[in-house]
Order: structure tokens, then sequence, then C-alpha cells
């Protein structure tokens, strides 16, 4: 992530971090996939109810996997932050936390953890909104170069 000669904002805490668009237009197709499907399950006239029911657990699986495509968040307080990814869940001291990493290119932002490792962030994307990403990535540094131990050598 390039350095802006501002400063960036260190937000007020506690502060939740998502991909808004990406997560409206995820549940948004859900309910609209369920709606649709559930519909045609009703109005086909020769289903029988078993087939019936099969249609409409096959809306639910699939608006489920797009509301667990939606789940991921980074949530921020006053004694670390939680990192809401797919199907995992983490929480992080803030002095876990050495660095934030939004490189060009990347998927999503990457934090470089005091035991040597890497954890994704999928909460923080560039994917539909990249200057919101950016300008969380950028929140989330400033946060953790005062409150963790930070990397001082940007």
């Amino acid at each position: 992530m390039a350095e802006s000669a501002a400063q960036p904002v260190t937000p007020a805490l506690p502060v939740t971090f998502r991909p808004t668009r990406t997560r409206a237009v995820l549940l948004g197709v859900g309910i609209a996939m369920f709606a649709t499907i559930t519909a045609i399950a009703l109005l086909l006239e020769n289903l029988n109810p078993g087939e019936r029911v099969s249609f409409v657990f096959t809306a639910v699986l699939l608006t489920s996997v797009l509301v667990l495509l939606s789940r991921p968040k980074v949530v921020a307080d006053e004694a670390g932050v939680t990192v809401v990814n797919l199907t995992t869940s983490r929480r992080l001291d803030w002095a876990q936390i050495l660095r934030v990493n939004l490189r060009p290119g990347d998927p999503w932002v990457f934090l470089d953890l005091s035991d040597g490792t890497s954890l994704p962030v999928l909460g923080i994307q560039p994917g539909v909104a990249k200057a919101q990403a950016i300008g969380d990535a950028r929140a989330l540094r400033a946060l953790v170069e005062t409150r963790g131990t930070g990397a001082a050598d940007r």
C-alpha cells in the first residue's frame, strides 16, 4: 500500500470494516435467487410435494453460500482486533499485529503477525470498492501503529 503524504486518520473505537458493496450485492442476489426458485417450485403444477421441497432446499443451500461469502469483517476495539473470514474467526491483541499490508494486486489485506505468520483479512478487499478498501486498510494500519507494537519502519 502506497503511503500518502497526509497522516491517515485514526478512527474512533470500536470500528467495523467490511466490504459493504460486495455484501449488499451478495445478500441481494441471495434473496432474489431464493424468491425466484421458491416461486418456480410453487408455480410449477406438475411437481409433487417432494420435488417442491427439493427446490426450496436447493434455494436455501445456494442462499446460504452467498450469506457465508458476505460474512467477512474486521472489528477493532480497545483490546484488539477480531478478524472474521468465511468460516473462521480469530481474535488478536494489538501487540500481535506487526504490519497491515495491501499491495497492488492483492485480493485483500494481510496482517503480518508476531508469530511469523501472515493472516488474510477478507473483510478489507479492493474488489468492488477499491477506494474504500484502501481507506480502511490505512485506518487499520494507523490503529495498529498507535495501539500495538506497529511497524515503525515505514
